[in-house]
C-alpha cells in the first residue's frame, strides 16, 4: 500500500518491514512539516485487517516511542478493520489493542460488522441489506468490552 510505497517500492515487505517504515516516515514528515505551517497534525492510519497486525504493531511501537519522548503518540488513532473475523474475536482483539493505546492516549476505531459493496479486497455486494448495518446490540457489546478501558 501507500505505506509500503512511502518507503521505496525496493524494500522487501515479507515481514512488514517496509510499510512500518514507511507509515513512520511518513508520519515523522507531517510532524516536522507541520509548524512551518502553522496547523495542527491530527494522523490517523485504516484499515487494518488480522493479515496486518504485525504492521499494525510497528506502528504502534512508534507511538509508544514518540510519546515517550513527546508526551503525544505519532498518530493520533489507527483503526482496526476486524470485520472478517468473528464478532468476539473481534472485540478481543481490538480491547487488546485499546489497553495499550489508552497508555498514550490514543484513540481506536473499529469496524463493527461488515462492510458494503467492495472495499480492500473484500467483496461484500451480494450480502442480504440487514447485514449491512450495526444492530444497537452489536454496538452495545463493543461498548460493554471497551469503555470499561477507555472513552476513546
Amino acid at each position: 500500500g501507500g505505506a509500503q510505497f512511502m518507503a521505496g517500492k525496493a524494500l522487501d515487505n515479507g515481514d512488514h518491514a517496509a510499510s512500518i517504515l514507511g507509515s513512520v516516515a511518513g508520519a515523522r514528515l507531517v510532524r516536522a512539516i507541520a509548524p512551518s505551517y502553522g496547523v495542527p497534525v491530527i494522523l490517523h492510519s485504516d484499515h487494518c485487517s488480522k493479515k496486518l497486525l504485525p504492521w499494525f504493531d510497528g506502528m504502534l511501537e512508534a507511538d509508544e516511542a514518540y510519546f515517550k519522548a513527546f508526551g503525544e503518540p505519532l498518530f493520533s488513532s489507527h483503526m482496526l478493520d476486524l470485520s472478517e473475523e468473528p464478532d468476539e474475536e473481534n472485540i478481543a482483539i481490538c480491547k487488546k489493542y485499546l489497553g495499550r493505546m489508552k497508555k498514550i492516549n490514543q484513540i481506536l476505531e473499529m469496524e463493527i460488522g461488515i462492510t458494503g459493496g467492495v472495499e480492500h479486497g473484500m467483496d461484500n455486494s451480494g450480502v442480504s441489506k440487514d447485514k449491512l448495518y450495526s444492530t444497537p446490540e452489536d454496538v452495545y457489546k463493543v461498548h460493554e468490552a471497551l469503555s470499561p478501558i477507555s472513552e476513546k
